[in-house]
């Protein structure tokens, strides 16, 4: 089955260079093309696409307002960031607002490839020296003090890892002899101690608290 993106950048030979590159894929169609994070935005609502590769700097809409948008529009969409910044306040806006992946511009065709694979498997893709940034601000956040990680129980920390590993509410029950009742309780309390209200939110929490790896 073919991947269906649709490319969003403000440079029209940024998106022709991207299309000539991907349709090269025989598991790639290229659904359609947007200038702005507006149409952007109404392209999802319109085709669903399986993917967006989301540029961050445009008009109407930037890439993290248009991310948000798209997914909530169509939650079943990936979003894939592409960037010329390397910078973690892009990387976590666009990671906060829903998207799966950050790659730099300047990325062979392989990486690009890669990410696109991982993303469509349900993983989170970010360029190494995106990756770097994420955990220099981590540890930063860890040596301050700033989180909130520590007021979770063990069981809850627990909780937390298996949803992030995909795991639904009834797999984690099992596995923790206890009531669906009870580990939907954990949940809440998870998400109102954190502050966080989204599954998708929890997992990208997990994997910043090293719950769980980027990798499978």
């Amino acid at each position: 089955m073919k991947v269906k993106i649709v490319l969003a950048d403000d440079h029209q030979m940024m998106r022709e260079g991207l299309r000539a590159m991907l349709e090269k894929r025989a598991d790639v169609e290229i659904l359609a093309e947007a200038g702005n994070g507006r149409d952007c935005v109404e392209l999802c609502r319109k085709l669903k696409p399986d993917l967006v590769l989301m540029d961050i700097a445009m008009p109407d809409f930037n890439g993290i307002e248009a991310t948000r948008q798209c997914v909530g529009e169509s939650p079943r969409t990936k979003v894939l960031a592409l960037s010329m910044h390397s910078d973690r306040r892009y990387a976590a806006g666009m990671l906060s607002a829903g998207a799966s992946g950050y790659l730099l511009k300047d990325a062979a065709f392989d990486e690009l490839a890669a990410a696109i694979d991982t993303v469509m498997a349900g993983r989170i893709y970010l360029s190494p020296a995106i990756t770097g940034l994420l955990v220099e601000d981590y540890v930063q956040r860890i040596n301050a003090g700033d989180t909130s990680f520590s007021a979770l129980s063990a069981r809850e920390r627990e909780v937390l890892q298996a949803m992030a590993e995909g795991k639904s509410t009834r797999q984690i029950a099992e596995a923790l002899h206890v009531s669906v009742k009870t580990v939907e309780t954990h949940r809440q309390n998870i998400m109102n101690t954190l502050d966080i209200h989204s599954v998708a939110e929890l997992t990208k929490y997990a994997v910043r608290e090293g719950l769980t790896s980027l990798e499978p």
